[in-house]
């Protein structure tokens, strides 16, 4: 699966409800699971690990959806065009 295809299958799922949630809950939800993040790696359990990342994923591309903002495209203009790759 490629990057505008995982923040096409959220916005698909999930936009409705985050839209009724509010850019500011939204958000909110992400960096509550960016702490389930930190937790998961002071305890270095790899399965956690996994769905937490997981989770930090599809809640940055709520949030990137509420703005409107293509993920893929804002990666490669800040990552990839400026390495020269």
């Amino acid at each position: 699966m490629e990057l505008r295809e995982a923040q096409e299958l959220i916005r698909r799922v999930y936009y409705e409800r985050d839209h009724a949630r509010g850019l500011y809950a939204t958000f909110t939800w992400l960096v509550e699971e960016v702490g389930e993040l930190a937790r998961a790696l002071l305890e270095m359990n790899p399965e956690n690990l996994r769905e937490e990342i997981a989770d930090v994923f599809a809640w940055l591309l709520s949030v990137a959806n509420l703005l409107n903002i293509d993920l893929e495209e804002a990666f490669k203009e800040k990552y990839v065009e400026a390495s020269g790759s």
